[in-house]
């Protein structure tokens, strides 16, 4: 690929980027640091994140994104109930596992919503990357509602969310958000190596 292709078009996107795609990005970055620390600040800083990204993705066509931006601010909702009042008496609610059960419903929900997903793009709408745009919601589908019940394997599902978001928005145009998704990535991996630590110190207490 052509390195000054990529440049230019990055040069380009920044020039024409919004303040609200920025405002967006920011508040989104925020929300990945607070996750990756067990914040509970990552539930109202992605809601104002998810919010913006909602019109924007109407905009640009991403109707698949822009359906999973909304069910991000109703599972931070519910995400934000079940991390400020853990069940069991538990002063948190603590990063664990998940089961067989909950692997093989993860995998289910995966391929169910990406079908759905594709259905509807291909049928009723006029998008023009509807196997793109279903694949990166249904993970992130996935990765959000394991988030919200502290499961370490939702990165492993917003690591996959983020390598497919970034050729897709930049492809979009999106440049900044395209990048967002570059360093998501990297936020996503040294989440996903934290949280295995809390999981297993957690582990070796109740041992």
């Amino acid at each position: 690929m052509d390195i000054q292709w990529i440049w230019d078009g990055v040069k380009e996107g920044v020039a024409e980027m919004s303040w609200l795609e920025a405002i967006a990005v920011f508040f989104g970055i925020a929300s990945v640091v607070y996750s990756i620390r067990k914040n509970i600040l990552v539930f109202p800083t992605g809601m104002f994140s998810t919010l913006i990204y909602v019109y924007i993705c109407l905009k640009y066509k991403l109707y698949a994104d822009m359906g999973i931006n909304a069910y991000y601010f109703s599972m931070s909702i519910y995400g934000w109930y079940v991390w400020s009042k853990p069940s069991g008496g538990k002063e948190e609610l603590p990063v664990t596992w998940l089961d067989k059960k909950g692997i093989a419903t993860s995998v289910l929900l995966l391929l169910g919503s990406y079908v759905v997903l594709f259905f509807v793009l291909s049928n009723f709408t006029d998008s023009d990357v509807p196997y793109w745009d279903s694949f990166t919601t249904a993970s992130a589908f996935v990765g959000m509602w394991l988030m919200a019940k502290k499961k370490v394997e939702n990165w492993i599902a917003w690591i996959i969310t983020d390598i497919a978001s970034v050729p897709l928005y930049f492809y979009k145009g999106l440049m900044l958000t395209s990048f967002q998704f570059l360093f998501f990535t990297v936020l996503a991996t040294i989440g996903l190596v934290e949280w295995i630590k809390s999981a297993k110190a957690k582990k070796e207490v109740y041992a």
